[in-house]
């Protein structure tokens, strides 16, 4: 779990960098936010506003420091240019050997392996400094980029869970899990 009052890390592997959220990337989520895939597949107000995205990471930011979440901005290290967002929920003190991991990114991101890069970076850093052993993965069955990034970033598919998840409408969607378990 987050140390309370730990700093949050920043963690790179000098093609992308997760950072801490700041309140001045409330303007360029609002913007990533506007795109049709990340309104499809995240559970986002709509329409997404310029309020949302300070809500957004002002919360991220807060919750970092207090646990058990750590949420992060997938920047370019050589721009910080918003790439996109990844978090890790949990671990929670009644499942503190569980955590699961979520992320977007902004449409001009994707297809260059910046999501592979910001999973693999997260789990590393969650498997060293917490007590998780099992990272889960979750996404809508039709979100297919998001099952191919789980898998190059050394998940396993584990099944689909049916109604797992309800869309905007309230109707019940299917959810494929991915998992990756802490080596021994």
């Amino acid at each position: 779990m987050n140390d309370p009052g730990a700093a949050q890390p920043t963690l790179s592997d000098e093609v992308v960098t997760l950072r801490p959220w700041r309140p001045d990337d409330a303007t360029a989520v609002d913007r990533a936010c506007q795109d049709a895939e990340i309104a499809r597949f995240v559970p986002i107000p709509q329409p997404y506003t310029l309020d949302d995205a300070r809500w957004f990471v002002a919360s991220c930011a807060e919750e970092s420091i207090t646990g058990p979440s750590a949420h992060f901005a997938i920047v370019d290290p050589a721009t910080d240019l918003l790439l996109g967002a990844i978090s890790r929920h949990g671990p929670r003190a009644e499942t503190p050997h569980r955590a699961a991991i979520g992320y977007w990114l902004a449409p001009e991101a994707r297809g260059r392996g910046v999501a592979t890069r910001a999973v693999r970076l997260l789990v590393d850093w969650s498997f060293a400094t917490s007590t998780t052993v099992r990272m889960e993965l979750y996404t809508d069955v039709e979100n297919e980029r998001s099952g191919r990034v789980a898998r190059r970033a050394g998940f396993e598919p584990e099944g689909i869970r049916r109604a797992w998840d309800l869309d905007r409408a309230g109707r019940p969607i299917d959810s494929a899990f991915y998992v990756r378990l802490r080596s021994t």
